[in-house]
């Protein structure tokens, strides 16, 4: 969402906008638009498994999905653009250290009968949580194994006391689940229903016209869109070609998946993928990403935002957030 799209929701906040954990609401929407991420792969990151910004970084920053939390039960790297990042930083920094203090005075972690009091995650290909739980009883596991019940249970000693390690808390500080962010959606839906349709369309537009509507798998489809049209304009540059070059290439020698099929003798183009390709994948990605004036300021490639705006316009079932977001469509 553009500054000037943000301005706009800010002008659609209905009478009573309280803005409870709005920062948190940001940062997860922002995490998993530009990372790709599923709703219970981004939440069910603990804290320790955000990457960290440094000064004078890039555009983007790697982290790692554990293998349990994923639909295909494989740990895959995710990339995630440093002002996304920034947001989750933010949000830890600020409404998620006040629930942790609030919750820390009212003893509520104290009361937990199961914490996990964390004593060390090491490094190496297969790094492992060791952990002591409330009688003292030591005990680790493979990163890659814990699962969403296990990660809620790790905790880490803070300076006030027992501290979540789960990232995403609700308002008692404890630990937000996955599937709770789809009524944090549904009603940031009903609110921009209720905000945005006039008042002779409301409870009569089925197909959305007037609001946005979003679920987070949502996030996860604006990422491919977004991707897809970024990644294919840096090909181009990076190798020199025009979009009518590209056009004769594809012509003349086909896809490139589809020329390294057929190389390989697969009957199947999934195959060549999810085998022989997987593996250089994240080598190709990194080298599309890593420009040379990467500004973590900046989102990338803006002058394709009216790329976007038309793609919107002329497809069915993708959304413009600068145009929908405005009730009076531009009117002054």
């Amino acid at each position: 969402m553009s500054a000037c799209a943000a301005t706009r929701a800010a002008e659609c906040r209905g009478p009573g906008w309280a803005g409870r954990l709005e920062d948190r609401n940001v940062a997860f929407v922002q995490l998993l638009t530009s990372s790709g991420l599923r709703r219970g792969e981004g939440g069910s990151l603990l804290t320790f498994e955000l990457p960290v910004r440094r000064i004078g970084g890039g555009r983007y920053y790697r982290g790692k999905v554990a293998a349990a939390v994923t639909r295909s039960k494989r740990p895959r790297t995710f990339y995630v653009a440093a002002d996304a990042l920034g947001d989750v930083e933010a949000y830890v920094d600020s409404s998620r250290a006040w629930v942790v203090r609030k919750a820390q005075q009212a003893g509520r972690y104290e009361r937990l009968a199961q914490l996990r009091l964390v004593t060390e995650v090491t490094r190496g290909l297969k790094p492992k949580v060791r952990w002591r739980d409330r009688h003292g009883v030591a005990g680790e596991r493979e990163l890659n194994l814990l699962s969403m019940r296990e990660r809620m249970l790790l905790f880490t000693e803070g300076p006030h006391g027992p501290e979540p390690l789960w990232l995403w808390l609700n308002e008692q500080g404890m630990p937000f689940r996955p599937h709770s962010w789809d009524g944090v959606f549904r009603t940031a839906n009903e609110r921009c229903a209720k905000v945005l349709t006039p008042p002779q369309y409301l409870e009569m537009d089925p197909h959305q016209v007037f609001a946005p509507y979003a679920t987070p798998h949502s996030a996860r489809h604006s990422f491919a869109l977004y991707m897809l049209v970024v990644l294919n304009c840096l090909m181009d540059r990076r190798f020199g070609l025009s979009p009518a070059e590209r056009r004769d290439f594809r012509l003349l020698y086909g896809d490139p998946w589809f020329m390294v099929q057929n190389l390989l003798g697969h009957a199947s183009r999934q195959t060549t993928i999810d085998i022989y390709l997987a593996p250089v994948a994240d080598l190709q990605l990194r080298a599309m990403l890593a420009t040379a004036d990467d500004d973590p300021n900046q989102a990338p490639m803006p002058e394709l935002d009216e790329v976007f705006a038309r793609i919107a316009r002329e497809s069915e079932g993708i959304q413009d957030l600068d145009d929908r977001l405005d009730p009076f469509g531009g009117a002054a």
